[in-house]
């Protein structure tokens, strides 16, 4: 399956809130215009993270919104999610492919050229390619250059996502990049206004993608 709209990525993160408050925000953000959810659950053990992410995935589903998880290959075939997203440390991507099989996203974390292109081949539906800012949500992941980012994009025949520190002040960044969309943590997930974020960032990409 191809991703139809990245747009605007929204990759979730707790940070010690209650369930409630958390599904909060995720319903408020599907409800103003993010295009694609992926639910990243670093600590949770499995049966915790299947039973949120069912309830992500009844959030999301509402919306028509693809739901990705993060890593657990288990949990998205568990609650049926459109794809799931590996980074460069997880199973080999042709591998995740014959699992989750021909039908699902596959998404795919990158650094670099050869491993975007290698992810392509192997079946990836779209690259995250970053950090491209510092961020505080993996502060030991290298920074990339805005170059490295368009030379990916123009290298690989798969949409690309731009990754990591990524801001509302600092998507003009991104204009003449050939990226589909950005995909942001803590900008929308720490806001406080999530509605309010999510429709500003929105506007601000009909002028950036």
């Amino acid at each position: 399956m191809k991703p139809e709209d990245l747009k605007l990525y929204l990759v979730t993160h707790r940070y010690d809130e209650s369930q409630a408050a958390f599904l909060a925000k995720i319903t408020a953000a599907c409800e103003n215009g993010v295009t694609m959810v992926q639910l990243r659950e670093k600590q949770l053990k499995t049966r915790d993270y299947y039973a949120l992410a069912e309830k992500v995935k009844a959030i999301t589903d509402h919306h028509h919104i693809p739901l990705m998880i993060d890593d657990r290959v288990d949990i998205a075939l568990a609650v049926d999610a459109a794809g799931v997203h590996i980074g460069d440390d997880e199973l080999p991507v042709a591998v995740t492919r014959k699992l989750i099989g021909p039908d699902k996203i596959l998404g795919v974390s990158t650094k670099t050229l050869a491993t975007a292109t290698a992810a392509a081949a192997d079946g990836a539906d779209y690259l995250g390619v970053g950090a491209i800012f510092p961020t505080p949500t993996k502060p030991d992941s290298p920074v990339l250059s805005i170059e490295t980012l368009k030379t990916i994009a123009a290298s690989v025949p798969i949409p690309v996502v731009a990754i990591g520190g990524i801001k509302e002040s600092n998507l003009d960044t991104f204009k003449n990049t050939g990226i589909a969309g950005v995909a942001i943590v803590s900008e929308i997930m720490q806001a406080p206004d999530t509605a309010q974020k999510v429709r500003a960032i929105n506007q601000k990409l009909k002028e950036v993608l």
